[in-house]
């Protein structure tokens, strides 16, 4: 029963962080060639030059069934600064010894898409950079690079390069962890119910021993 009520917490606790999570995306501001850090989530649109020799893939990303990678490529802004463009969804060859293939527009490009901060200190199995692929996101195959960067991604919705969007800022709404609250709540309450119905057959038991 305890264990139903604990679980049953939690999930109104990510109901309300999924619910906070889409009002400030909702709330996100749209910024041009940001210098200063981003808030969470904001629209951003960026003018630069994609650095196609450094583009990385994100691997084992999944769209409409289809297993393939995302393509991560730098973009130096005339700012000074560059940003880690995640770039869509391309499908992959089942022999992971075929290395992907992408057109990364030259020249002066604009995009836009959401930009999210990124975390430090995911655990992953084994190294995180496997040859080409990124098991997650993490700027560190990057720290070679020039110019000031911000420890995050732009998840590119439109523009020169994209591909197939496939990210989405929440992956479960509010309503499927509301949904596993009240299931977990139902189960502590049969929990509780088969407990009282329980002690009270032994209650039952008890007085009658002691009648004999």
């Amino acid at each position: 029963m305890l264990l139903g009520l604990a679980l049953a917490h939690w999930q109104w606790q990510r109901a309300d962080e999924k619910t906070q999570l889409l009002a400030q995306q909702a709330a996100a501001e749209h910024l041009t060639n940001p210098t200063d850090l981003p808030e969470n989530l904001s629209r951003l649109t960026l003018t630069g030059q994609y650095l196609a020799d450094q583009t990385l893939w994100l691997d084992n990303r999944i769209y409409q069934g289809q297993v393939g990678v995302a393509v991560l490529t730098p973009l130096q802004t005339d700012t000074g600064h560059w940003w880690l463009i995640q770039r869509g969804f391309i499908p992959t060859a089942v022999d992971r010894r075929i290395e992907p293939v992408v057109e990364t527009p030259a020249g002066d490009v604009q995009v836009s898409g959401i930009w999210q901060r990124l975390e430090t200190g995911y655990w992953v199995l084994g190294d995180n950079l496997e040859g080409n692929r990124l098991q997650s996101l993490d700027l560190s195959p990057w720290s070679h690079l020039s110019g000031e960067v911000f420890q995050g991604v732009v998840h590119q919705t439109e523009g020169a390069g994209h591909t197939l969007s496939w990210w989405q800022p929440s992956q479960m709404p509010p309503e499927r962890h509301i949904a596993y609250a009240v299931q977990w709540l139902s189960l502590a309450l049969m929990a509780l119910i088969v407990a009282v119905a329980g002690q009270r057959k032994l209650w039952g038991r008890s007085a009658q021993q002691e009648a004999r």
